[in-house]
């Protein structure tokens, strides 16, 4: 069994979080300033040791100080003082950095495929009837293998769809038109922020993010999300969905001495807040089925509130820093908070949350039958790497050092939906070009094997065929042949329910 872990202390009275229990999950709470980020250091610094890679956003930019070796300072020799401790070796974290813009980190994307529409219909703000409408178009994609891998296909798709609405609505269903536009507003806003940067390909392969280093330490995944944050529902679908690809990508483990991986959800009150019900149903599923694969989750956030009860009581390792209880939600936030902790009956867990100060937190970790332990109020211990941001420079050569450096760098291209689509449209309007005839409907040439290769999906209407039509209709006769193709989607988005490859 791998060393537990000492996060805390007071006096004689030892916090220790054991390895085999971190994927039963945890929660790091308190107010802005309390120490949230220092816990969640030293608990990542404990995992590196053990050789258990972990992942969090950075949200503030300073959590890539511990890509560096800390240092001491007054404050720093306080603490140690008054934990009657000595100062730790210190020493750099082996760190890989990533950031969906490229510009801080290695890019990091998915495909729209795996997305799925759920989680782009929560980026995208959409209704329940345009939220619909694009989980039409997927099916549509699906059907006649279609890779969907960036926004061009998307919008192709779309497009597509719109045009032939009459035609899809009788094995499909009804699509509204004004719901095709409003998806097409909200891609071309999310192009504008920069955010669609994350769709395409090459994606990322989560087996990056299990790395270890030359001496056996864990990997700590830091993800710049200074700039993500600007668009909350793409960073918290973002986080959502490397959560889905661990869970379809690991297999089963059962209890381990120590997890796979350990991941933070730092800010994690943008993941619920307004969420839809369905998508609180998947986020309920996945964290209470993940930890089987052998991955924790810890939630950060301020308050206790911002996770739902159902969430709530999966997490078993809790690390509450202080609460302000100025209003009657402060105050109800301090009670739930409470409630929630195995009482001791040396101190009232309600007044002692009001009154802790900065470094000192109300703890209570897993035994190793399980059962939490009794809330003890300790102070964190002082980190070794460093506290506070790395410089650019320093970032720039973590960066080149990096076991993923180049390998995410440069976009790929491949054929896929929007590519097939326009190759096709040229190759069908060059007969035109030539002056030949076209094919006759009724005498079993091209448009007879596009029909076939549909199965009535789009029927003959007398009218000329947009260019758009044309091309889909060509293309699905190449593809005709591939029909049972399996197209890549992650648990949230899949519409089957399950994983197709």
């Amino acid at each position: 069994m791998s060393e537990p872990m000492l996060i805390a202390r007071d006096g004689e009275n030892e916090c220790l979080l054991l390895p085999e229990m971190c994927n039963r999950h945890g929660l790091i709470t308190g107010a802005t300033g309390t120490g949230k980020t220092v816990t969640l250091q030293v608990i990542t610094e404990g995992l590196s040791r053990l050789g258990v890679p972990t992942f969090m956003a950075d949200v503030k930019s300073d959590m890539s100080g511990m890509s560096q070796p800390g240092k001491t300072s007054p404050k720093f020799a306080e603490r140690l003082k008054l934990l009657r401790s000595d100062a730790p070796a210190f020493a750099p974290l082996p760190t890989v950095f990533w950031d969906v813009y490229g510009e801080q980190g290695h890019p990091i994307r998915a495909t729209v495929s795996d997305m799925g529409p759920l989680l782009l219909g929560r980026i995208l703000n959409l209704n329940d009837t345009q939220e619909g409408v694009l989980t039409l178009a997927f099916k549509v994609a699906d059907d006649n293998g279609l890779l969907l891998l960036d926004l061009k296909d998307l919008r192709a798709l779309l497009q597509f769809v719109g045009e032939n609405a009459g035609k899809l609505t009788t094995s499909y269903g009804n699509v509204s038109t004004a719901s095709i536009g409003a998806i097409q507003r909200g891609l071309l806003a999310l192009e504008q922020q920069g955010a669609a940067r994350f769709l395409g390909e090459p994606m990322l392969n989560v087996d990056d993010l299990l790395q270890t280093s030359e001496d056996g330490r864990g990997n700590v995944n830091i993800l710049a999300a200074e700039k993500l944050m600007q668009s909350p529902k793409v960073y918290s679908a973002l986080l959502l969905w490397l959560l889905s690809e661990l869970y379809e990508r690991l297999p089963e483990v059962g209890d381990r001495d120590k997890p796979k991986l350990v991941f933070f959800f730092d800010e994690a009150h943008l993941l619920f807040a307004d969420a839809p019900r369905s998508l609180l149903e998947k986020i309920e599923q996945v964290v209470r089925l993940i930890r089987s694969k052998g991955v924790g989750v810890f939630f950060v956030t301020q308050n206790p509130l911002d996770i739902p009860d159902t969430v709530v009581g999966q997490l078993g390792n809790r690390v509450q820093h202080a609460l302000r209880a100025y209003t009657p939600r402060d105050q109800k936030a301090v009670r739930a908070a409470a409630e929630t902790m195995r009482a001791n009956p040396k101190f009232s867990t309600a007044t002692t949350i009001t009154e802790l100060g900065v470094g000192e937190a109300l703890v209570s970790f897993l035994d190793a039958k399980g059962r939490p332990a009794v809330v003890e109020r300790a102070y964190v211990l002082p980190p070794a790497s460093r506290m506070g941001p790395a410089t650019p420079d320093e970032r720039r050569i973590v960066l080149d050092a990096s076991p993923v450096a180049n390998v995410y760098e440069q976009t790929v291209e491949r054929e896929s939906a929007y590519e097939k689509l326009k190759a096709r449209a040229a190759a069908s309007s060059a007969p035109a070009q030539s002056g030949g005839a076209a094919p006759s409907p009724a005498g079993g040439g091209w448009m007879d094997s596009v029909k076939d290769s549909l199965g009535g999906l789009i029927s003959g209407s007398g009218r000329k065929d947009s260019l758009v039509e044309a091309m889909a209709k060509s293309a699905v006769r190449t593809v005709g042949s591939s029909v049972g193709r399996e197209i890549v989607r992650g648990v949230l988005g899949s519409l089957l329910g399950s994983r197709r490859r």
